[in-house]
């Protein structure tokens, strides 16, 4: 019926033929059309009660990012939550530097500014400069272009990307790492196609650097195998070796070709010096040798959100650098096409202005000194309350963390007694205590340490 009143509409105007036919054909769609959507709609395979994932088993909480989670679940107005590696001011808020907004506001303001893709490298400035704060500006392998340098997101993804990029093209698929190290190092290089074994380093008798049983693991590790090293800051210990050790482990490395992985992810942030925390690199890459760093801005630029990292590559010639660099796009471009732009180009700011850089080195050395101050006061609190054992290994460690040597039981009860939040390892984050709470945590540890032996 609709196709005829069309029709004989069409032809009382007198439309063409070729109208009519047109015409007619819409007609027919429209009837087609809606006869179709008349036709009961079946329920699909997909959508019955049961779902397809129902037997998906509810994955445990992050161990680390679980304390958080915890935390934020208890009413009590003296919790504390050390679990965390965030900075936190004085009066337990988080910090963003004034540096930083600075860059910012600079950045905003800027009208020629778009919102284009990056290159899958990243920013090329960024680069540029994140090579040149790690390796020194003055560095031979800058000067002799050795070395290829990918922005990445933050340090969890420039870990990952080196380690893809060592699964699909480095003749060793075994990587070692400290023990015990960060949570996340096994499950990044794991997912990356690694196999990962671990190398001796923290003495809980000392609670010190294991270094006899770290050079002898080292020493029976596989010719050319991958050792993740942290730069500085060790992370959970706050345990770095000495200069005189990283020399040592140094000559071992070379003498068996292993191939050095270093995670910098407190440059600046563990002593408050930028070239200091950067000298174990430093010393590896005047050697001659290759080596990879993966570096964050998380920490000494406060810029967590932002997932601001670098992973640089040193090769033995500039022809070499070039042909890594075109391997870790094909990992890159399909893992996150190409990275971030603001957080890279607050970074770019800072380094490449000499005003913002020096106001940066006098904010972050602030940072570290208060973190250094806050070991003190934790160890004076210790000591005036008597508590049993020797716990000078709070102001020997350094960085962000202490790994305070309480056990699982007594991290444990400090919860529930304390509403004290940290990682069952007895880890804490120096950076989320405060003059006001040194003495809250100063009772919980001697009430654990005294009643849960």
């Amino acid at each position: 019926m609709a196709s005829k009143s069309f029709s004989s509409s069409s032809s009382s105007s007198g439309c063409s033929p070729a109208s009519d036919r047109r015409i007619s054909v819409l007609a027919r769609h429209l009837v087609a059309e809606n006869a179709l959507s008349s036709s009961p709609i079946y329920a699909s395979p997909t959508s019955s009660a049961n779902s397809v994932f129902a037997h998906i088993a509810r994955g445990p909480e992050d161990p680390i990012l679980g304390v958080t989670v915890a935390y934020n679940k208890d009413p009590s107005p003296v919790k504390l939550n050390l679990g965390v590696g965030a900075y936190r001011t004085e009066e337990g808020k988080p910090l963003v530097l004034n540096v930083v907004r600075k860059a910012e506001h600079m950045l905003v303001n800027d009208r020629s500014r778009v919102k284009e893709y990056l290159p899958i490298v990243g920013l090329a400035d960024f680069n540029k400069l994140s090579a040149k704060l790690i390796f020194g500006a003055d560095s031979p392998v800058i000067r002799e272009n050795r070395i290829t340098t990918v922005q990445c997101l933050s340090g969890t993804g420039s870990l990952r990307v080196g380690g893809e990029f060592l699964a699909k093209h480095y003749h060793q698929r075994t990587i070692y790492i400290p023990l015990p190290t960060w949570g996340n190092h096994p499950k990044v290089f794991t997912l990356a196609g690694l196999s990962v074994k671990t190398y001796r380093y923290y003495d809980p008798a000392t609670r010190g650097l294991n270094f006899q049983g770290l050079m002898e693991d080292l020493g029976s590790a596989p010719s050319g195998a991958i050792i993740l090293l942290h730069a500085c800051a060790h992370n959970p210990t706050g345990v770095d070796p000495t200069p005189q050790q990283w020399e040592q482990i140094r000559r071992l490395m070379r003498s068996k070709a292993l191939m050095p992985f270093f995670d910098s992810a407190y440059q600046g942030f563990a002593s408050g010096s930028l070239d200091e925390d950067a000298q174990p690199v430093r010393m590896f890459a005047a050697d001659g040798g290759e080596l990879l760093v993966a570096q964050s801005y998380a920490k000494n630029m406060g810029l967590y959100g932002e997932r601001v990292g670098a992973l640089s590559i040193v090769c033995k010639d500039a022809d070499v650098a070039g042909r890594v660099e075109s391997q870790l796009k094909l990992v890159i471009r399909p893992m996150y096409s190409n990275p971030p732009i603001h957080g890279a180009s607050i970074v770019a700011a800072i380094l490449k202005d000499g005003n913002l850089y020096n106001e940066w080195t006098i904010e972050l050395k602030a940072m570290a000194d208060r973190i250094i101050s806050m070991r003190k006061q934790l160890f004076d609190a210790l000591h005036a309350r008597g508590t049993p054992g020797d716990w000078s290994h709070i102001i020997k460690q350094i960085g962000m963390f202490t790994f305070t040597g309480l056990n699982s039981e007594q991290v444990a009860f400090m919860t529930r007694e304390y509403h004290i939040y940290m990682t069952s390892d007895g880890r804490i984050s120096m950076a989320g205590l405060s003059s006001k709470t040194v003495p809250h945590l100063a009772d919980a540890i001697h009430a654990a340490v005294t009643r849960m032996k």
